[in-house]
């Protein structure tokens, strides 16, 4: 009778067994946060898809053997801290972070889950790493080397409107990379006897306003700060700027909108395919603060010959001949 027991209990245990493993199969599956900067996955529009393919390509799927939690603050900062810290109460086993301000409030939330960064400016500089040799903590990622790239911007412009002196500056000081760039295109000016000037906007309804403004104080072009309200916002921008007839220097591929005269930046597409990469090495096992972060070493111009000739402006024959693609 004891030994029937005893085999009862052994049987019941086998039986349980597939189900424990379903179990702690199903508990393997990663769960990925990330924190993007627009409202919605519509908005973020190519970058979105470039994540998602990044992670496909690796063997990814979402829902199947991966989980990817999307949040999108919209630029808010109230809904920066309540997405990063609902990130993080899920206990993610990654966050990856779309530009600085998502970074800078991930890196706020958790020093614990490892972090991603994506499309980032200056990440030493901000804080965020120690070295992009050695990161150190729980960070790692791309540079997105825009700011970097501010002289070069500012130096296209005074190319394709030759006599080009008083530039406006497009802030939203909701950013935190905000003084970054205005220190770095203060100084650049400086260097190429231009004037600039800063017009803040800091939601939607501000751009109109703002590139009214610019005319009115006699401005000859505009940059833009490659932050997400200017990436979120691009379309409007470019409107506005064919409105008022301001030659619009623009930081990626995607920026480059009807009424934008040119871009200079990275291929921000090919960073946000690589940040699935990352990801993939962390749930791997490699530790973020031992990942170097890696810089782009390609850069493209864009000149955009339709604005140009909106604009009345005959691009000089020696730029296009730099430009990496003319669009006609």
């Amino acid at each position: 009778m004891i030994l029937r027991r005893h085999l009862i209990a052994l049987l019941s245990g086998a039986a349980a067994w597939p189900l424990a493993a379903r179990a702690q199969e199903k508990r393997r599956i990663p769960r990925v946060g990330v924190l993007w900067h627009a409202g919605s996955a519509a908005e973020e529009g190519p970058l979105f898809s470039a994540l998602v393919d990044g992670f496909r390509a690796l063997g990814y799927i979402d829902g199947q053997n991966i989980i990817l939690e999307h949040r999108f603050p919209n630029e808010m900062p109230e809904r920066f801290t309540s997405m990063a810290a609902e990130l993080v109460s899920l206990n993610v086993d990654v966050i990856v972070s779309s530009g600085n301000n998502a970074a800078a409030y991930a890196k706020n939330a958790t020093s614990s889950i490892p972090l991603v960064l994506m499309l980032i400016s200056d990440p030493v500089g901000t804080g965020l790493v120690e070295s992009l040799a050695r990161p150190g903590g729980n960070a790692t990622g791309i540079s997105f080397f825009t700011s970097e790239l501010i002289g070069k911007r500012l130096e296209f412009l005074r190319e394709a409107v030759p006599g080009v002196s008083r530039v406006a500056q497009l802030v939203n000081p909701l950013a935190k990379i905000s003084r970054l760039y205005r220190d770095l295109t203060k100084t650049a000016a400086a260097q190429l006897g231009l004037t600039v000037e800063r017009f803040e906007v800091r939601s939607r309804e501000d751009i109109e306003p703002a590139f009214e403004a610019m005319t009115r104080a006699g401005m000859q072009g505009v940059v833009t700060n490659a932050d997400g309200l200017a990436y979120a916002q691009r379309e409007l921008i470019g409107q506005s700027a064919l409105k008022t007839r301001l030659p619009a220097v623009v930081f990626m591929r995607e920026t480059l909108v009807p009424g934008t005269l040119l871009s200079y930046g990275v291929d921000s597409l090919a960073i946000c395919r690589r940040a699935a990469a990352y990801v993939d090495k962390i749930l791997k096992g490699a530790k973020p603060g031992e990942l170097p972060v890696e810089q782009p070493t390609k850069f493209e111009l864009l000149i955009n010959l339709k604005t140009a000739k909106a604009l009345g402006i005959t691009v000089p024959p020696l730029l296009l001949s730099q430009a990496d693609e003319v669009i006609e």
